[in-house]
């Protein structure tokens, strides 16, 4: 088990007046060893902790007066500090199994943890949890937890997982929810597994043994250039049509029996199938923004003024790999790097997306004079990977070079962490300077007004 280290103390706070330093390696707090930063938090929590620390070498006990409920004021260095619990499938779909090689070490690890599911907003397919696992979400009320359902006919759930416990694993999402957690589940689908009649019967199913879902998702299958799995490929724009189709077809059922819709379908799908998007209020307060479920209509209302509120957390592929949450455990995930620019009024401003995100944002930006919309195509990943999250500096970078200097360029947060491309690079290697901007709709309106 591996000892939280301090990386920040906020000026002011009770841990800077008590001592406490970046770089201190805390070893107790109130006589107990956390094993992560749930853990730590609710110790922090407590009146006057009195924290174990090693700095140097050299062991100290420190006493930190402060009122119960108030903020420690100290950050640490990662999420969890045992081990975390890895993902025992060998799905097909896996993501993971599709990097090249060469990426930086953390980026391989298959997490199945479900602590990560609650900060992070992870999936866990539930294989690994046991009953102590139990006692603890439900104790604590570690709320909400996402799950991986994928198919709820057992055997075609194991296939999928090409592990035996996915026929059983199940029964924990039935305990979680007879404990009332909140769990949002979501559908990978794969054309040929589980899409068509075993989707029809996985709703089916979800309706009949698992009424209190708080949403499903149903996002398409990603493949890579690196898929070695032939039987993996993606949607033909009919495939995505059926799957519009049947959404369709399942929320009114939903709605009548359980007044909410419950069952949505990712953005892609709609633009694969050329669909138009439903309205906002069919996406019931958009509370599976962060899965690209009504993304696009929340940056429509956004960007149009018709909202001030960013909603949801983005934090991107593999986010939790390189660092512990700030304050609050769903609390954004900003990159650090931030290139001031200043440029004349008036400048051309280029906002740099994916090629799904281009689709969203060119009839957006099409009135705006001045503004143009600029898609990277990924290159670095290959076959159907279009989502601005997994866009690369090595293909930024290509595009960006044949692009006129001078420019205002516009680069969306949400394909950095902790300032990095997956690829390893930064913004500042870049061959243009670019302001990194949040990714919502309206931090772009903001930085779109910005030295007109």
């Amino acid at each position: 088990m591996s000892v939280p280290v301090v990386v920040a103390v906020a000026p002011g706070s009770p841990a800077a007046r008590a001592g406490l330093r970046p770089g201190d390696e805390v070893l107790a707090i109130d006589g107990r060893a956390p094993r992560d930063v749930i853990e730590w938090r609710m110790l922090a929590d407590e009146a006057d902790v009195e924290l174990d620390v090693r700095r140097g070498g050299l062991a100290t006990t420190m006493t930190v007066p402060k009122a119960e409920g108030a903020p420690l004021g100290a950050e640490v260095s990662s999420a969890l500090f045992d081990q975390v619990r890895t993902c025992d499938n060998h799905c097909e779909f896996c993501f993971i199994h599709q990097l090249p090689k060469g990426l930086r070490p953390s980026l391989y690890v298959k997490d199945d943890d479900y602590r990560l599911s609650f900060l992070y907003g992870n999936y866990t397919t539930l294989t690994r949890f046991t009953e102590l696992d139990l006692e603890r979400v439900v104790t604590e009320r570690l709320s909400p937890i996402n799950v991986s359902i994928h198919a709820t006919d057992p055997e075609v759930r194991a296939r999928m997982l090409r592990n035996r416990r996915g026929a059983t694993s199940l029964r924990w999402l039935r305990a979680l929810l007879d404990a009332g957690i909140e769990v949002h589940g979501q559908v990978v689908v794969c054309p040929g597994v589980n899409d068509g009649a075993v989707l029809d019967d996985t709703l089916a199913g979800v309706l009949d043994q698992y009424p209190e879902l708080a949403t499903v998702c149903l996002v398409p299958l990603g493949v890579s250039r690196y898929s070695t799995d032939g039987a993996m490929r993606p949607h033909t724009p009919a495939e995505a049509a059926a799957v519009v189709d049947l959404v369709d077809d399942w929320q009114p059922v939903f709605l009548a029996t359980l007044g909410r819709r419950v069952v949505f379908a990712a953005d892609e799908y709609y633009l694969l199938a050329g669909r138009p998007f439903p309205e906002p209020d069919a996406y019931e307060g958009f509370p599976m923004h962060e899965d690209g479920v009504g993304m696009a209509r929340v940056f429509e209302l956004e960007l149009t003024g018709q909202s001030d509120d960013p909603v949801g957390v983005q934090p991107g592929f593999f986010a939790w790999v390189d660092g512990a949450p700030p304050e609050g455990y769903r609390a954004p995930r900003t990159a650090p790097v931030k290139l001031t620019v200043r440029p004349r009024p008036g400048t051309p401003v280029a906002v740099l997306t994916g090629a799904y995100g281009a689709r969203v944002l060119g009839p957006l930006l099409a009135d705006r004079e001045g503004v143009r919309v600029v898609a990277v195509e990924n290159r670095f990943f290959g076959g159907n990977i279009g989502v601005t999250g997994l866009l690369v500096g090595e293909d930024v970078a290509r595009t960006l070079a044949d692009q006129p200097e001078g420019d205002r360029y516009l680069l969306p947060d949400v394909c950095l962490s902790n300032g990095l491309f997956l690829d390893g690079t930064s913004p500042a290697d870049l061959p243009r300077p670019v302001e990194i901007v949040p990714t919502d709709g309206v931090s772009l309106r903001r930085a779109l007004a910005a030295h007109r």
